[in-house]
């Protein structure tokens, strides 16, 4: 996948609904032995909590999912819980949601909705970022053509990472893996097929969502 939608930290926020207090965590997550810890470390924050209650979605194509109710009536947290993280396309997202009772039973409908809402808000306060992965393209050229090829490349919107000089230059030149293939073809046909492509490693970039 060439990107997806993430938190932009991690975070809380508390909601107060009918006198219950709902503490919204949120985690960016990339393992569920990642999740594990930090689950661990809101319960072992919230001890006198009466529950907390647990969603998450891992890796890339969601390979993992879980909701957990920790007490509340079947369905009535961790499903909704869920529902918000798959509405707004989120991955490698953690929430635990910590609720201390106020005295004043919601209900199953009100709970769904109390449990969704402190997510939302949740993600609201930490923000959300779109996670774009990159792939590193070496470029091996002569001197004779690296500064027309770099003003080339940056008139284009790539962005240019490190470069080494020796005999000939080499220009790290960072694409999203959508335009790999398209980027490839155009440097071939600009330097004729002069230039020696090799590809790196991939890294992420991360565009905030207002």
């Amino acid at each position: 996948m060439s990107e997806y939608i993430m938190p932009a930290q991690n975070g809380k926020n508390e909601i107060v609904i009918d006198r219950s207090r709902f503490i919204c965590h949120v985690f960016r997550v990339e393992t569920i032995e990642q999740a594990s810890i930090y689950i661990d470390q809101v319960r072992n924050e919230h001890p006198k909590a009466n529950h907390n209650c647990v969603a998450y979605l891992i890796g890339e194509n969601n390979e993992y999912g879980k909701a957990t109710d920790d007490g509340e009536p079947s369905k009535t947290a961790g499903a909704p819980m869920l529902q918000v993280l798959q509405r707004q396309n989120l991955k490698n997202c953690l929430v635990v949601v910590t609720r201390y009772f106020g005295g004043i039973p919601l209900g199953a409908g009100g709970l769904i909705r109390a449990y969704s809402s402190a997510v939302s808000e949740g993600l609201k306060h930490v923000g959300l970022v779109r996670r774009i992965k990159l792939v590193s393209n070496y470029l091996t050229c002569d001197y004779s053509i690296y500064e027309t090829l770099t003003t080339k490349i940056q008139s284009q919107g790539y962005a240019i990472g490190n470069v080494e000089f020796s005999d000939r230059v080499k220009i790290e030149v960072l694409v999203e893996l959508d335009e790999v293939e398209n980027f490839n073809v155009w440097i071939i046909d600009f330097s004729r097929d002069t230039i020696f492509i090799e590809k790196g490693n991939t890294s992420y970039k991360e565009i905030k969502i207002d």
